[in-house]
């Protein structure tokens, strides 16, 4: 079996791939600063190391004490709209930290790395559904980060031989089907999180930010993938890089809109959302999906959690199952 580190791995995404990886029997140890993430949410059969990325003299000690089979890169800022504010906090913790990540890798042998990385590098999409041959133009700051780790990953594979594999997806949703894991932001900025707490009745109201978008209800379309489909392609995608390294567009392949979203919620809960509609939010392009059919094609992924009922239904049980998130 192999052992692993896991950058961000008491984050979201980043838990359910650690879950995975224990799942196959690997050996797993999670480097995080739980500013974000939960110590609840690193699971007691893993190794967790609290340190920031930016502790150089910390992430050089973790990484000497090898061999790697392989890094996972979570580890990040992710708020799009916190980035068109700060915007050189973005660049400097995701893209210089990560650089240094890679860098530090290199130096220590590691072989291979595998990127969180986003669809957000694809700013105004001239179609849909978003496939690898989109021209790259970041829609934020948080995107070119991103974007800036994956132009460090090419040279490093180009200079160094590290092979990589890079997965740019959207909307990361659901929690582990067996409740081990789940969605724990403060605040919370994600939509289904955000609907299921209006019809918990933990919130007055859900807003719907334009109603006039040119989709069949109005309202903007978004692809939401299953948080555990998540995790699964990274492993594929860790296992393809034996051949090469790899890029891999990422989701369902066809989106939701907000009112469906908001409707599947009310179908799973048995329970009436309150909405609230609201004006457009600039910058909110109408439709946003990704495709995932190289990924499909050069690895087998298929996502088990397709239907956005299915999503909401995980999502659903973890929040009642843990309505103070990790803290319970």
């Amino acid at each position: 079996m192999g052992r692993f580190l896991v950058t961000g791995g008491a984050g979201y995404v980043g838990s359910h791939l650690v879950l995975a990886l224990l799942d196959a029997g690997h050996e797993v140890v999670v480097y995080d600063n739980l500013r974000q993430g939960h110590r609840g949410a690193v699971p007691q059969a893993a190794t967790l190391i609290e340190a920031d990325i930016g502790n150089e003299r910390r992430l050089e000690l973790v990484l000497a004490d090898g061999p790697w089979d392989a890094v996972f890169h979570f580890a990040a800022l992710s708020l799009v709209g916190e980035s068109m504010e700060k915007p050189f906090l973005y660049l400097l913790e995701n893209a210089a930290l990560g650089m240094r990540l890679i860098e530090a890798c290199v130096h220590h042998g590691v072989g291979k790395f595998v990127l969180s990385s986003t669809a957000n590098l694809f700013g105004n999409p001239r179609k849909i559904p978003i496939d690898e041959t989109e021209p790259v133009e970041p829609g934020s700051p948080y995107g070119e980060s991103k974007w800036m780790i994956e132009r460090a990953l090419h040279w490093a594979g180009q200079i160094h031989g590290l092979r990589f594999a890079c997965l740019r997806y959207f909307n990361a949703a659901g929690a582990d089907p067996a409740g081990r894991a789940g969605e724990d932001h403060d605040p919370e900025t994600h939509l289904i999180p955000l609907v299921i707490d209006a019809a918990l009745g933990r919130r007055a109201e859900i807003s719907v930010f334009g109603g006039d978008y040119p989709t069949p209800d109005g309202t903007c379309i978004r692809d939401y993938i299953h948080v555990t489909d998540l995790a699964d392609a990274h492993l594929r995608a860790l296992h393809r890089l034996e051949q090469g390294s790899v890029t891999y567009n990422l989701g369902n392949g066809a989106g939701h809109s907000v009112l469906e979203v908001i409707r599947a919620v009310e179908q799973v809960s048995g329970r009436r959302v309150p909405v609230r509609m609201a004006g457009r939010r600039a910058g909110d392009p109408a439709v946003l999906v990704a495709a995932s059919d190289r990924l499909r094609r050069e690895t087998g992924w298929e996502p088990r959690y397709a239907e956005i009922g299915e999503i909401v239904r995980t999502a659903l049980a973890w929040r009642e199952g843990h309505p103070g998130g990790y803290e319970d």
